[in-house]
């Protein structure tokens, strides 16, 4: 494949542009296994003589990675700094592309593909750099971090961080690169969601009063859902770095029913709630689960004893927040020359929530757009690989951020 010639200074090495086209051509959406990238990653790590230790799913057909880039790992179980990213990516089904999705397309001073930007094009440069990483281990301790599934349940960064903490692994600071145009991002909001289940008794429906219409009190309890959304933006105490500066609810799918003439037994509906880092999950769904037991079921119950309203939640994912002037911060925006830029919030989500409450402080800082990914064509330029890449060298000539 041809690729620009290195022209200026800012051109991307070699290395990385070779490292990026390999992982892009490994198909690793979030329904499938990931293993062949980090089998890939494995051996390329083990080969420079670290350790990689792979933390599987229960299916064993997923794995995240995380490995010390030094001689003797144990000795910097709580020093220096992760560089930390997902493998998943979202599908590509029914999208147009005007290339192989999962073949690198070098064209116009951009790379297309999918997970160019989101996220492996700073996955790619980490591994490119892992040679340098490595010799920098004495001043500049850096631990690579690769997960599976951010794109639907977490469960990879849970399990990685579950597996640090068990093994005493608390490095001084992680940088999670999702695409932010290498702006620091110091908060993104929170979410929780939930599949409700209401279960009344059928009858014809010449005979309603003797049932308990399931799609009746599954309305009533969005109805609530949607009010106390309506309290959140007007009451809750606002913060403008988000686009909606507020805490939000909504109620996304519905099923109930079989035909118009018998009254419903059973509905189902999922919901979900986004939070800013200053209001709990639990205080917002906490009292829509009030409601219904409080409420509602006691008056279904009245009618029909076997009557019932169950919640499973699904994702739970705490909202993410650390002090803009926190060491990791400023050190992370001074390596990446963007203080320029301030620090910014995002309303999607990350993993770094769950490396802060695990105590490692976490700053969101990477390569490429957020506003190219999970699109059609998705690209990273050139010129954001190659400040990834310099951020990467005055990392190196750096020391852990505290330290």
């Amino acid at each position: 494949m041809n690729k620009p010639l290195a022209t200026d200074a800012i051109a991307p090495s070699p290395a990385a542009l070779e490292m990026i086209d390999r992982l892009i051509a490994f198909p690793t959406v979030s329904r499938d296994s990931n293993l062949g990238l980090i089998e890939f990653a494995r051996d390329h790590l083990a080969r420079l003589g670290t350790q990689p230790h792979l933390v599987y799913d229960a299916s064993q057909k997923k794995a995240s990675l995380f490995v010390t880039l030094a001689d003797d790992p144990g000795a910097l179980r709580t020093s220096g700094i992760v560089l930390g990213g997902h493998t998943d990516t979202v599908p590509v089904d029914g999208q147009d592309w005007a290339s192989d999705p999962f073949r690198a397309h070098h064209a116009e001073g951009r790379i297309h593909g999918r997970g160019t930007a989101d996220m492996k094009g700073f996955i790619a440069i980490a591994l490119a750099w892992a040679p340098r990483f490595l010799a920098a281990q004495q001043t500049m301790p850096v631990h690579l971090a690769l997960t599976y599934d951010e794109e639907t349940t977490f469960l990879g960064v849970r399990g990685l961080v579950a597996d640090l903490t068990e093994r005493g692994i608390r490095p001084a600071g992680c940088i999670i690169g999702e695409p932010t145009d290498m702006q620091a991002i110091v908060a993104h909001k929170g979410k929780r969601d939930f599949c409700c289940r209401v279960r009344g008794r059928e009858a014809h429906s010449s005979l309603t009063p003797t049932a308990v219409n399931a799609i009746e009190y599954a309305a009533r309890l969005i109805v609530y859902i949607r009010d106390l959304a309506d309290r959140q933006a007007r009451d809750e105490p606002r913060d403008a770095r988000f686009t909606v500066p507020h805490s939000t609810l909504q109620t996304g799918v519905i099923h109930g029913g079989i035909a118009s003439n018998v009254v419903p037994r059973d509905c189902v509906f999922d919901f979900e709630m986004r939070n800013i880092p200053a209001t709990s999950h639990d205080s917002m769904t906490q009292p829509i689960l009030d409601y219904a037991r409080r409420e509602l079921l006691p008056r279904m119950q009245a009618v029909a004893p076997e009557s019932d309203i169950a919640f499973e939640m699904g994702l739970d994912l705490p909202a993410f927040g650390i002090e803009p002037d926190a060491p990791v911060v400023r050190w992370a925006m001074e390596l990446a020359q963007t203080a320029r830029l301030g620090t910014g919030a995002v309303s999607f989500a990350t993993e770094a929530s769950l490396f802060q409450r695990a105590g490692i402080p976490t700053v969101v800082l990477g390569p490429g757009s957020i506003d190219q990914a999970h699109k059609p064509n998705e690209f990273i330029t050139l010129e954001q690989v190659a400040a990834c890449e310099q951020f990467f060298g005055r990392l190196i000539a750096s020391r852990p951020p505290g330290g």
